[in-house]
């Protein structure tokens, strides 16, 4: 891993962004070996979404993130930095109103969703703890959260296997199917830099999350991290 690599600037994450939106969903079901749906699947159960209230879908890059939240009769709104994302985003699914939006300078007011979620973007932004307290910041009081992320094999052989596909065979594939395979070069290395599920979570309640758990996917490969708003105390 360089440091160098790590450093990027937020303009330029999102020109990486920029670069892979074409394929970008087509190559994270190769690199995942199909298991991203799986993990999509998770997340929407984990949010437990209901007809009428409002979403919000952080890093949801051209939307299909968005989609079973849609589907349940949820009002999504879906946000992503990279405007390639989101211009891809709107020739696929029109019908969904895609935001432009900094994580951590959301452009919503206070309070006013019922569910916020990111998957697989919170490493890529670069004050993790400013964009923890903007979504605890527009989630309405009781407001959940869920964040679905790469993690840490809990188990020693995985991890070892894990790492080695990480940063022998994902560069190489990702020469195959991805638009631009440099980019995923530094999403492995963020995603061997990124803290363990205890230190998220601890993370999460420092940014004023309550009744935070995860639960982990695939071994540990992936992990949901989930919190609620604390209610407002009565006047």
């Amino acid at each position: 891993m360089t440091r160098a690599s790590l450093e990027k600037q937020p303009q330029d994450v999102a020109a990486m962004f920029d670069g892979v939106a074409a394929k970008y969903d087509l190559t994270n079901d190769v690199l995942s070996l199909g298991q991203a749906r799986l993990w999509r699947r998770a997340v929407a159960q984990a949010l437990d979404v209901r007809a009428g209230e409002r979403v919000l879908d952080l890093g949801a890059g051209t939307g299909t993130s968005s989609l079973p939240f849609a589907a349940a009769g949820a009002e999504v709104v879906p946000c992503d930095f990279s405007l390639g994302m989101l211009k891809e985003g709107k020739k696929r699914h029109p019908e969904l109103p895609l935001t432009a939006g900094d994580a951590t300078r959301l452009p919503f007011a206070d309070g006013v969703f019922d569910a916020v979620t990111i998957s697989f973007a919170l490493r890529n932004v670069h004050d993790t703890d400013a964009a923890m307290r903007e979504m605890r910041r527009v989630a309405k009081p009781g407001g959940r959260l869920v964040i679905c992320e790469f993690s840490h094999p809990t188990l020693r052989p995985l991890r070892t296997v894990y790492t080695e596909y990480l940063m022998r065979a994902l560069p190489p594939l990702a020469e195959k199917v991805s638009s631009n395979p440099d980019a995923y070069v530094y999403l492995a290395e963020s995603i061997r830099a990124w803290p363990d599920q205890a230190a998220l979570a601890r993370r999460l309640q420092g940014a004023g999350w309550s009744a935070v758990a995860w639960r982990n996917l695939t071994g540990g490969i992936v992990a949901l991290h989930r919190g609620t708003k604390p209610a407002q105390k009565p006047a």
